[in-house]
């Protein structure tokens, strides 16, 4: 995904517009599906259909977490913890590592659903954000002098 500045902001402001929100609402998770889930649309119809279920029948907390299955499979749920009125919701790309060594977001709400719904949009901005600063081949610099084997065999 190209960066887009226009696509960016609109992230930026559904974001906003998810931590101000009270409840969840079919409006506000079609949003998100619209300007978030870029890979939804190549899915397999049947995984579409069950997302849609999923949302007319009010099962946000399962809708929310097909998505991220659906739209950012490297992205797993790390954590979900229910403290003093908030849930905090943690993503994250490699689990079993330790917190410090991994890549991941943290978000709290009073509804389940858009804390997850909110580390959704981090990811993907966390994804786009790493798109467009790696290249797919890496870089390597020339080194001056000549490489020597020190390694004794013997």
């Amino acid at each position: 995904m190209l960066f887009d500045p226009k696509h960016e902001e609109r992230l930026g402001r559904l974001q906003q517009q998810l931590r101000r929100a009270q409840a969840i609402t079919p409006k506000l998770m079609s949003d998100v599906m619209v300007e978030a889930c870029v890979r939804l649309p190549a899915q397999s119809p049947s995984a579409r259909a069950m997302v849609s279920r999923l949302i007319e029948s009010g099962a946000w907390t399962d809708a929310t977490l097909a998505l991220i299955e659906l739209e950012l499979p490297q992205w797993k749920v790390r954590r979900l913890i229910h403290e003093d009125g908030e849930w905090l919701c943690t993503l994250s790309k490699q689990p079993q590592f330790p917190l410090g060594l991994d890549e991941v977001t943290e978000v709290t709400h009073e509804v389940l659903p858009l804390a997850i719904l909110t580390a959704l949009l981090q990811a993907r901005c966390a994804a786009a954000a790493n798109a467009t600063s790696s290249t797919a081949v890496p870089v390597v610099r020339p080194v001056a002098g000549e490489a020597m084997c020190c390694d004794n065999f013997a």
